[in-house]
């Protein structure tokens, strides 16, 4: 089991940690441990944060501004297929083998986001395997509402197309 006590870690991005909705279920010792697993970062505006196939270590909880999710699409180069904003996770390919990119990413306007050590997250949860399970479930909740965005977008563009005919 791990030790939450062994580090202090700091007061401002503990009580970051702990606003962010992906982890307010969580303990809050396991929330102690995922901020010393995490630091505040920033990007300027049109900042390529990663691309598509590129290795997947990181994530973000994004603060404040816009990043585009881009894929790449044979004869049109990268088409943007999702924007996220604040309060949202930028960042899932650490989770899954072998680890690669599945979309690209970049900020549209200036980012602060909580960056999360995905490697150290990784360790933790294999030290500690009930931290993990609740860590994973964490972020495929999160996932999960993704995907039910994605899902409705889909429908109102195929709603919308077809009255437009």
């Amino acid at each position: 089991m791990i030790n939450p006590t062994e580090v202090p870690a700091a007061a401002a991005l503990v009580e970051e940690v702990t606003k962010a909705q992906l982890f307010a279920q969580l303990p809050s010792a396991e929330q102690v441990l995922i901020s010393r697993a995490a630091r505040t970062v920033s990007f300027a505006a049109g900042r390529r944060l990663f691309s598509e196939g590129q290795p997947a270590h990181g994530c973000w909880l994004i603060r404040a501004g816009h990043v585009a999710l881009d894929a790449h699409v044979p004869g049109r180069g990268a088409v943007v297929v999702q924007t996220l904003g604040p309060d949202e996770v930028l960042g899932w390919s650490w989770l899954v083998p072998p680890y690669r990119w599945h979309f690209g990413a970049t900020a549209i306007e200036p980012i602060r986001a909580i960056e999360l050590d995905t490697v150290q997250l990784r360790a933790l949860a294999e030290q500690d395997p009930r931290f993990g399970h609740r860590l994973t479930l964490a972020l495929f909740e999160a996932l999960l509402g993704r995907l039910q965005a994605t899902r409705a977008r889909l429908v109102d563009l195929y709603q919308n197309a077809s009255h437009q005919r």
